[in-house]
C-alpha cells in the first residue's frame, strides 16, 4: 500500500509506508482543462507525488515504473515523436506530467518512464465510455478530426509492461531486481508505448459507434460530424500530433503492441459482456 500526504506539514520520512519489490505508478491528475485553473493540484499529483515515490524507491533499491503522456510534446509536424525529441507542453497538464518525468529521472534510482497516448478502457472515465454515453443520448455527435494519435487500451499497456519486466522468464515473479534494472537501463529509463496504427478522435469515435452497433447496443446517434479543433474550443490546448514512435520498444524488447482496432474490439466485447449481464 502506498500512502502519500500531499498537503499540510509533513515529515518526509513518514510520507511513505510501503513494502514492495517493484512500484508501478499509474496515478495522475488527468482533468486536462480543469488543470488550467488548478495548477497547484495538478503539479502536486503529477510532479511532486511521483518524485516522492521515486525518492523512496531509490533509497530502498526498488525499481519504479511511472507513466507519462504524449501531452509533453507540442504536437507540431506529422512524424511520430521519439523519446529523444525535444518536449514542449502546451498545457498545465502537460507541463505537470513533464515535471513528473524529470523528477523521477533526476532522483537517479532504477526507473522506467513510459509515455503513452489516448488511453481507454471498458471501465472508468475515458473517451470510449464518453462516446457510449453520448451515442445513447444524442442523434448527432461532433468530434474533432484534426488531432491525430493512437488510441491505447489500458490492457495493452499492462501487457506491455509485464512483457518488459518478465522477458524470457515468462513471469514477473521469476525475475530478479538486477535484471529489471538492466532492462530499464537498455532504454535509458524512457520509453514510448501506444497501440499500433493511428487515427483522429473522429475516426476513433466512428470505430467505437460501429463496434457498439455490431454488438447490439441500442444507440440514438445517427450522424457523426467531423469538426476542426477551432470549432471546439477548450480551456487547454491539445497537441495536433500525438503520434508516438515505437521503434525503441520493438528494437530493445522485441515487443509489438497490438493495433488500436484490435485493442478496441477487445474492450467493446468486454463492454457488451458486462451490458448483457446487467440486462440479464
Amino acid at each position: 500500500m502506498i500512502c502519500i500526504r500531499l498537503s499540510g506539514e509533513t515529515n518526509r520520512n513518514d510520507e511513505l509506508k510501503i513494502g514492495s519489490d517493484l512500484i508501478i505508478n499509474p496515478a495522475a491528475y488527468t482533468a486536462v482543462d480543469r488543470a488550467e485553473d488548478e495548477a497547484d493540484l495538478a503539479f502536486r499529483v503529477n510532479a511532486e507525488a511521483p518524485k516522492i515515490l521515486a525518492r523512496w524507491a531509490a533509497t530502498n533499491s526498488v525499481p519504479i515504473v511511472h507513466f507519462s503522456t504524449d501531452y509533453v510534446f507540442d504536437g507540431s509536424g506529422q512524424e511520430p515523436w521519439s523519446e529523444d525529441d525535444p518536449t514542449g507542453p502546451l498545457s498545465v497538464y502537460g507541463a505537470s506530467k513533464l515535471a513528473g518525468e524529470i523528477g523521477v529521472r533526476e532522483i537517479g534510482g532504477v526507473h522506467l518512464v513510459v509515455r503513452t497516448s489516448w488511453v481507454f478502457s471498458s471501465t472508468g472515465t475515458n473517451f470510449l465510455n464518453t462516446i457510449l454515453r453520448l451515442a445513447r443520448e444524442q442523434a448527432e455527435l461532433r468530434i474533432v478530426s484534426d488531432q491525430f494519435g493512437a488510441p491505447t487500451s489500458a490492457r495493452s499497456i499492462a501487457h506491455g509492461i509485464m512483457s518488459i519486466i518478465s522477458g524470457s522468464a515468462g513471469s514477473p515473479m521469476e525475475v530478479n531486481m538486477e535484471e529489471i534494472a538492466r532492462r530499464f537501463s537498455q532504454v535509458d529509463g524512457l520509453l514510448h508505448m501506444s497501440n499500433a496504427g493511428e487515427t483522429s478522435w473522429y475516426g476513433f469515435a466512428c470505430a467505437i459507434v460501429e463496434g457498439l452497433r455490431a454488438r447490439g447496443f441500442a444507440l440514438a446517434v445517427r450522424e457523426i460530424v467531423p469538426i476542426a479543433t477551432t470549432d471546439y474550443p477548450t480551456r487547454a490546448l491539445r497537441p495536433r500530433n500525438s503520434r508516438l514512435d515505437l521503434t525503441r520498444l520493438y528494437d530493445q524488447f522485441g515487443f509489438q503492441m497490438p493495433h488500436w482496432h484490435d485493442a478496441l474490439a477487445y474492450e467493446l466485447s468486454d463492454l457488451a459482456t458486462h451490458h448483457s449481464k446487467k440486462a440479464g
